[in-house]
């Protein structure tokens, strides 16, 4: 990886959260100087289970992700954050060249992949790529309904929502298709499982109504196929 002979920086893009999660100190150190001086704010951790913690708790916009790690490897970490419903940007880092492998990281999830050793100029502008890519994708809205994907949250005509994290998945699949039935099995899928009772459904809507308040009208039943997200009464 080599720094020297930079050409000038380019136009400073917004400052992103990162999570960089990798456990050769040496190489952190350089990427944790390099992303400060872009102006972004980096959280460094070296182990696989403590960044999949933290990734759920924490909003980032990019998490720079070493495949070998101790405890859970990067890749296991990767389709871990898919499975929750993750969509933080990730750029896979790894030793492992083979197109195979590369295939492996993508599939289960990463938006990018770029082989140790790399040039320090080109994981830069990967990450202010991914950084563009996940703001442009960062909110939904529909109508008074805006849902910030990285943070987790819903503000309905600017109040905090106060949901469960499967209510928040439930909202965010009814707001993305507004206007358009989902059905009870596509919400199985996307926020249970296949094999989930029904009920849950039935449970979690009411839940959300429930603190929709005013707006549970926008949550309408179409009876004997799903629901569907209205913005007008």
């Amino acid at each position: 990886m080599s720094a020297a002979g930079r050409p000038s920086a380019p136009t400073r893009a917004p400052a992103l959260k990162i999570l960089l999660v990798e456990d050769d100190r040496q190489l952190s150190s350089i990427l944790l100087r390099a992303l400060a001086e872009e102006g972004h704010a980096v959280d460094l951790v070296e182990d696989g289970g403590l960044a999949l913690t933290r990734c759920l708790r924490i909003g980032y916009d990019v998490v720079l992700l070493d495949w070998m790690l101790p405890s859970i490897d990067g890749l296991s970490v990767c389709r871990a954050l898919r499975a929750a419903g993750s969509t933080v940007a990730i750029l896979m880092l790894t030793a492992r060249t083979e197109v195979q492998e590369r295939i492996a990281g993508l599939d289960a999830g990463a938006d990018d992949f770029l082989p140790k050793p790399f040039d320090l100029d080109e994981l830069l502008a990967r990450v202010r790529t991914l950084g563009r890519r996940c703001r442009s994708a960062r909110y939904l809205e529909a109508g008074a309904m805006r849902i910030d994907r990285l943070r987790r949250v819903a503000m309905m005509g600017g109040e905090l929502l106060d949901l469960t994290p499967r209510e928040f998945l439930l909202l965010q699949l009814l707001v993305s298709d507004a206007g358009r039935v989902v059905t009870r099995a596509d919400i199985l899928q996307k926020v249970w499982t296949p094999t989930t009772g029904g009920g849950v459904v039935e449970v979690n809507v009411k839940n959300l109504r429930t603190k929709l308040g005013e707006h549970e009208w926008r949550v309408e039943t179409v009876r004997g196929i799903g629901y569907r997200w209205r913005d007008t009464e």
